[in-house]
Protein backbone atom coordinates (compact mmCIF):
# COMPACT_ATOMS: atom_id res chain seq x y z
CA UNK A 1 0.00 0.00 0.00
CA UNK A 2 1.68 3.25 -0.97
CA UNK A 3 2.06 5.41 1.55
CA UNK A 4 0.38 9.12 1.88
CA UNK A 5 2.46 11.94 1.75
CA UNK A 6 3.02 14.05 5.27
CA UNK A 7 1.03 16.88 4.82
CA UNK A 8 2.26 20.02 6.56
CA UNK A 9 -0.14 22.41 8.04
CA UNK A 10 2.08 25.30 9.05
CA UNK A 11 3.67 25.33 5.43
CA UNK A 12 -0.30 25.68 4.10
CA UNK A 13 -1.26 28.40 6.27
CA UNK A 14 2.33 30.09 5.42
CA UNK A 15 1.27 29.68 1.75
CA UNK A 16 -2.63 30.84 1.60
CA UNK A 17 -1.59 33.85 3.63
CA UNK A 18 0.38 35.26 1.31
CA UNK A 19 -1.32 33.98 -1.67
CA UNK A 20 -4.38 35.06 -0.56
CA UNK A 21 -3.25 38.18 0.45
CA UNK A 22 -1.46 38.95 -2.99
CA UNK A 23 -4.80 37.70 -5.17
CA UNK A 24 -7.04 40.15 -2.85
CA UNK A 25 -4.10 42.39 -3.82
CA UNK A 26 -4.68 41.92 -7.59
CA UNK A 27 -8.67 42.10 -7.31
CA UNK A 28 -8.26 45.66 -5.57
CA UNK A 29 -5.87 46.65 -8.48
CA UNK A 30 -9.09 45.61 -11.21
CA UNK A 31 -10.81 48.47 -12.61
CA UNK A 32 -14.77 47.15 -13.27
CA UNK A 33 -14.70 44.40 -11.40
CA UNK A 34 -18.09 42.82 -11.41
CA UNK A 35 -20.47 41.57 -8.38
CA UNK A 36 -18.98 38.15 -8.71
CA UNK A 37 -15.41 39.70 -8.75
CA UNK A 38 -16.23 41.97 -5.39
CA UNK A 39 -17.48 38.99 -3.49
CA UNK A 40 -13.61 36.92 -4.61
CA UNK A 41 -11.84 40.11 -3.13
CA UNK A 42 -13.65 39.98 -0.07
CA UNK A 43 -13.18 36.34 -0.03
CA UNK A 44 -10.00 36.34 -0.20
CA UNK A 45 -9.19 39.01 1.86
CA UNK A 46 -11.00 37.24 5.00
CA UNK A 47 -8.93 33.96 4.04
CA UNK A 48 -5.49 35.95 4.49
CA UNK A 49 -6.66 36.98 7.96
CA UNK A 50 -7.81 33.46 8.72
CA UNK A 51 -4.71 31.86 7.33
CA UNK A 52 -2.37 34.22 9.06
CA UNK A 53 -4.54 33.76 12.55
CA UNK A 54 -3.71 30.08 12.00
CA UNK A 55 -0.17 31.15 11.70
CA UNK A 56 2.47 30.22 14.82
CA UNK A 57 4.92 33.57 13.74
CA UNK A 58 1.71 35.57 13.97
CA UNK A 59 2.43 39.18 15.30
CA UNK A 60 0.04 42.08 15.37
CA UNK A 61 1.38 43.64 12.70
CA UNK A 62 0.67 41.07 10.12
CA UNK A 63 -2.74 41.61 11.78
CA UNK A 64 -2.66 44.95 10.95
CA UNK A 65 -2.01 44.64 7.51
CA UNK A 66 -4.72 42.46 6.74
CA UNK A 67 -7.51 44.16 8.64
CA UNK A 68 -6.23 46.72 6.73
CA UNK A 69 -6.40 44.94 3.37
CA UNK A 70 -10.54 44.31 4.52
CA UNK A 71 -11.29 47.17 5.29
CA UNK A 72 -10.00 48.89 2.08
CA UNK A 73 -11.45 45.82 0.24
CA UNK A 74 -15.08 46.57 1.88
CA UNK A 75 -14.52 49.98 1.25
CA UNK A 76 -14.23 49.38 -2.59
CA UNK A 77 -17.52 47.58 -2.78
CA UNK A 78 -19.06 50.59 -0.67
CA UNK A 79 -19.61 48.58 3.04
CA UNK A 80 -18.80 51.75 5.29
CA UNK A 81 -20.11 49.30 8.34
CA UNK A 82 -17.25 46.77 7.36
CA UNK A 83 -14.95 48.79 6.45
CA UNK A 84 -15.02 51.10 9.33
CA UNK A 85 -15.09 47.45 11.87
CA UNK A 86 -11.78 46.44 9.91
CA UNK A 87 -9.68 49.85 10.07
CA UNK A 88 -10.90 49.80 13.97
CA UNK A 89 -8.82 46.38 14.27
CA UNK A 90 -6.24 47.52 12.30
CA UNK A 91 -5.88 50.51 14.31
CA UNK A 92 -5.86 48.52 17.44
CA UNK A 93 -3.48 45.98 16.20
CA UNK A 94 -0.90 48.70 14.51
CA UNK A 95 -1.54 50.97 18.21
CA UNK A 96 1.72 51.71 19.58
CA UNK A 97 3.82 50.36 16.78
CA UNK A 98 5.33 51.59 13.80
CA UNK A 99 3.77 54.79 12.10
CA UNK A 100 3.18 53.66 8.85
CA UNK A 101 0.87 50.60 10.00
CA UNK A 102 -0.83 53.45 12.18
CA UNK A 103 -1.47 55.31 9.52
CA UNK A 104 -2.25 52.84 7.64
CA UNK A 105 -5.16 52.34 10.61
CA UNK A 106 -5.86 55.81 10.05
CA UNK A 107 -6.45 55.57 6.11
CA UNK A 108 -8.25 53.03 6.10
CA UNK A 109 -11.25 54.81 8.52
CA UNK A 110 -10.65 58.10 6.41
CA UNK A 111 -11.58 56.00 3.36
CA UNK A 112 -14.40 53.97 5.23
CA UNK A 113 -15.62 57.43 6.45
CA UNK A 114 -15.70 58.85 3.11
CA UNK A 115 -17.91 56.07 2.00
CA UNK A 116 -20.04 56.58 4.36
CA UNK A 117 -20.78 60.12 3.51
CA UNK A 118 -18.82 61.49 6.72
CA UNK A 119 -16.82 64.24 5.71
CA UNK A 120 -15.71 65.69 8.80
CA UNK A 121 -14.80 62.05 10.18
CA UNK A 122 -13.42 61.04 7.06
CA UNK A 123 -11.24 64.79 7.79
CA UNK A 124 -10.32 63.99 11.12
CA UNK A 125 -8.76 60.74 10.76
CA UNK A 126 -6.76 62.19 7.52
CA UNK A 127 -5.17 64.27 9.50
CA UNK A 128 -4.58 61.52 11.81
CA UNK A 129 -3.18 59.11 9.31
CA UNK A 130 -1.21 62.04 8.19
CA UNK A 131 0.52 63.00 11.61
CA UNK A 132 2.08 59.49 11.20
CA UNK A 133 2.90 59.62 8.00
CA UNK A 134 5.11 62.43 9.19
CA UNK A 135 7.06 60.33 11.38
CA UNK A 136 7.34 57.59 9.23
CA UNK A 137 11.35 58.24 8.12
CA UNK A 138 11.73 55.87 5.23
CA UNK A 139 10.87 58.34 1.76
CA UNK A 140 9.94 55.41 -0.18
CA UNK A 141 7.45 54.21 2.05
CA UNK A 142 5.80 57.77 3.79
CA UNK A 143 5.61 58.41 -0.20
CA UNK A 144 3.31 55.14 -0.30
CA UNK A 145 1.32 56.57 2.01
CA UNK A 146 0.54 59.92 1.64
CA UNK A 147 0.04 58.79 -2.09
CA UNK A 148 -2.82 57.02 -0.93
CA UNK A 149 -4.02 59.66 1.67
CA UNK A 150 -4.43 62.08 -1.63
CA UNK A 151 -6.74 59.62 -3.02
CA UNK A 152 -9.33 59.88 -0.21
CA UNK A 153 -11.69 62.86 -1.24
Amino acid sequence: MAKTPEFDVNQAHKYFSAHCFNRAWDMIDKKDRTAEENERMINLAQASIWHWTEREDCTDQNLSIGYWQASRVYSLVGQADNARRYGNLSLEKSDGGEPFYTGYAYEALARAESVAGNRDKSKEYLLKAREYADKVLDPEIKKMLTDDLDTIG
